[in-house]
């Protein structure tokens, strides 16, 4: 059973994948910017439903699992696996999500993850702005991206080691029939030359960190 998209957008077509298209900011750069509800369109299911400025389906996510799960799948709109997101086992990355690319296997030991993302700890950084740290390898010890700012408040910033912001979380300021959307619906905006499905699976992430 699934929920109706009417409530977002007046039209999603299921029928293709749709890629988030680039639009060009007031300040002339180019960048992607998605709706996010924090809903699946399957009633049974938590997770979450992506659209573009054209009312698009372009990922969604849909955990059938309650609680705080070991893994997460997110989709394109057509319901292909594009990253799969695991709790690390290992007692030497306690508090660290993998990021792998497509779908993983479940025993699967030769994949390798494309980024590690570990939450920040406010007692151990002078920095409490500072949600999460994204590197490359496990063993590296400067950070690839840094994310920033409260997710609790949909405000937050994904900035790359020259500090370059490459995606933003935004709270989305619109009403629904006299209803506030609240903190369910919010924008994540994307700079051209980062990839927006990463960007989204780094949002999946700060919601298991953090809510």
């Amino acid at each position: 059973m699934f929920i109706s998209r009417k409530s977002l957008s007046r039209s999603v077509h299921d029928e293709h994948q749709e890629q988030p298209e680039l639009v060009e900011t007031q300040g002339g750069n180019l960048c992607t910017s998605v709706t996010v509800w924090r809903k699946s369109l399957i009633v049974t299911c938590k997770g979450f439903t992506v659209i573009d400025s054209n009312g698009n389906l372009v990922y969604r996510v849909d955990t059938y699992v309650g609680g705080r799960p070991m893994e997460l799948v997110l989709m394109d709109g057509s319901g292909k696996p594009i990253l799969t997101m695991r709790r690390s086992t290992n007692l030497r990355l306690v508090g660290t999500w993998l990021i792998y690319g497509g779908e993983v296997g479940e025993f699967c030991t030769s994949e390798k993850p494309v980024f590690y993302v570990k939450k920040s700890i406010n007692i151990l950084n002078a920095n409490s702005n500072v949600l999460a740290y994204v590197y490359r390898r496990s063993s590296d010890k400067r950070y690839a991206y840094v994310i920033e700012g409260s997710y609790s408040h949909r405000s937050c910033k994904v900035l790359d080691e020259t500090k370059r912001v490459v995606a933003e979380i935004r709270p989305k300021d619109a009403l629904k029939r006299g209803i506030s959307l609240g903190l369910e619906v919010f924008v994540l905006i994307v700079q051209a030359g980062f990839d927006p499905g990463y960007a989204m699976g780094l949002v999946l992430l700060l919601d298991q960190m953090f809510s």
